[in-house]
């Protein structure tokens, strides 16, 4: 029936969340203290996170785990377990309307009790985190390097100890653009000291990655989600391991290859770094250094649109599978979504067996579709929560 009803409302996607939340707040306007002041972006991210949960309704512990990972991450905007009331009867109100009269009491009654399971499973888990953890911490900025026109290298301390585990990412709040999270991987392993590290990359109006690389500088002060994400070491890793990076996408797979070499030291562990440039390569040094403190570590610069450059071209979907045989390798792959869902593919193809397959989209609202293995199931959707809804 839920499903069914959603097929009614799938085409008014604008409209419809524009309804809902001119709804919300109409009638609950403190709630609109949670929300940026541009909402565009914001209207997207409900739909799709309507979208994805009706696709893992056949997926019941997929499902549990996105909206226990969607409450969560819910904390640090102040969320209260009375407020998923307000949007539940804005939701059934916009649902009812957009419906017409194809609306039925049966379509009232399906939506109105999975609602309530989510509600429940969102404010559980939040109300489980908060015996355990703080819902955001403040974060001095004690290094910044620009290491290219776009790209920077900013080191954070904490104002508290922050857990996490190597490859998981945190999202990030500027003062400069209140109530606007974006998610940026820690490039570090758990550190004695504690500091953090980020590489940010600012993207066309990109209002968080724009101030991170071009407004901010040391002694500023962000704040910090706790950190999130399924990229990380499973229990016995496998002793030969394959690390794949594109673009910024290498923060979480350094964090990951420290914490290799440091705890388990396998026996092989290549990593493939792509590019587009070889001026891109902004991190070729502290990897150098990595493979000379571990030199097991076979590092593989690959730049793809730059003729001339000396080393290994071309894209790494077609780069990775000529350098070897990798199906007795754990994998682990991240970098922009279209590279991720080729190589995961591919990998896929070649035989490598699921549980040596790690990998984590990104947390854009276009990450939820972007290709048609993601809309029908046949490739993992997205693990990071699609934020703020």
């Amino acid at each position: 029936m839920i499903r069914e009803s959603f097929t009614l409302v799938r085409d008014s996607g604008d409209k419809l969340t524009a309804h809902f939340y001119a709804t919300l707040f109409l009638h609950n306007p403190e709630v609109r203290a949670f929300f940026p002041p541009a909402m565009d972006i914001q209207r997207d991210r409900l739909f799709q996170a309507l979208a994805g949960a009706v696709r893992m309704l056949d997926r019941p512990d997929e499902l549990t785990s996105f909206l226990r990972q969607l409450g969560r991450d819910h904390r640090k905007y102040g969320v209260e377990p009375a407020h998923y009331d307000a949007v539940g009867s804005a939701l059934l109100s916009t649902l009812r309307r957009f419906a017409g009269e194809a609306w039925t009491e049966a379509h009232e009654s399906a939506w109105t009790q999975a609602y309530g399971q989510i509600a429940a499973t969102m404010s559980g888990a939040a109300e489980e985190e908060a015996d355990r953890t703080p819902a955001s911490w403040l974060a001095e900025v004690v290094g910044h390097e620009l290491r290219t026109p776009d790209l920077a290298v900013l080191t954070l301390r904490p104002d508290a100890p922050f857990p996490y585990r190597a490859g998981q990412y945190t999202t990030v709040e500027t003062a400069r653009w209140p109530k606007v999270w974006r998610p940026y991987s820690i490039a570090n392993a758990p550190r004695r000291d504690g500091l953090l590290t980020l590489h940010v990359r600012a993207v066309p109006a990109g209002w968080v990655s724009n101030a991170l690389v071009h407004h901010t500088q040391v002694g500023d002060v962000v704040r910090l989600g706790p950190g999130r994400g399924s990229l990380v070491l499973p229990e016995q890793p496998a002793r030969r391991v394959l690390c794949v990076a594109g673009g910024t996408g290498l923060a979480p797979i350094k964090a990951l290859v420290e914490d290799m070499i440091s705890r388990h030291r396998p026996l092989t562990l290549h990593l493939f770094a792509g590019v587009r440039r070889e001026s891109d390569l902004y991190d070729l040094a502290s990897l150098r250094q990595l493979a000379a403190v571990f030199p097991r570590l076979i590092l593989v610069p690959v730049v793809s649109e730059e003729i001339g450059y000396s080393g290994v071209q071309g894209r790494l979907p077609e780069t990775v599978p000529a350098q070897g045989h990798w199906r007795d390798h754990e994998v682990f792959v991240s970098g922009p979504d279209d590279m991720v869902v080729s190589m995961v593919e591919r990998f896929q193809r070649d035989g490598l067996p699921a549980d040596r397959l790690h990998y984590e989209l990104n947390t854009t609202p276009e990450a939820l579709d972007i290709t048609t293995g993601l809309l029908d199931g046949s490739v993992a959707p997205p693990r990071r929560s699609p934020g703020p809804v």
